[in-house]
């Protein structure tokens, strides 16, 4: 199954530093004309929303993958318990058990018998 990213073409370095310089020239320009203070304030409170997306965005990522990853042992683990059951193996279910039970913290491959 191909991994495809709906976000892989989002940069998120390039968009800090593109943050980064956007306060920078609001900075100057709040500096240079405090008299519109309100408005600078406001521009630099809208471009921290995009640092706080940007961070939602790097943890919903991580979840997704997450749960990509639990959703393909699952499947496997499907595989692996209609397979023995055709080989007619005495305990098929295993599998399943063995998947469901399994830690989540643990990385896949550390929960497999050796």
């Amino acid at each position: 199954m191909p991994d495809t990213h709906q976000n892989a073409s989002i940069d998120l370095q390039l968009i800090s530093v593109r943050n980064e310089h956007a306060h920078q020239i609001v900075a100057g320009f709040a500096s240079s004309i405090p008299a519109l203070s309100y408005f600078w304030r406001y521009l630099d409170n809208a471009l921290d929303d995009a640092v706080v997306l940007s961070a939602q965005l790097t943890e919903l990522s991580a979840e997704l993958e997450r749960t990509r990853l639990e959703r393909a042992n699952l499947r496997a683990a499907m595989r692996a318990t209609v397979a023995a059951f055709a080989d007619g193996e005495p305990d098929p279910m295993w599998y399943l058990r063995d998947e469901l039970d399994a830690p989540e913290s643990l990385p896949a491959p550390s929960r497999r018998p050796r």
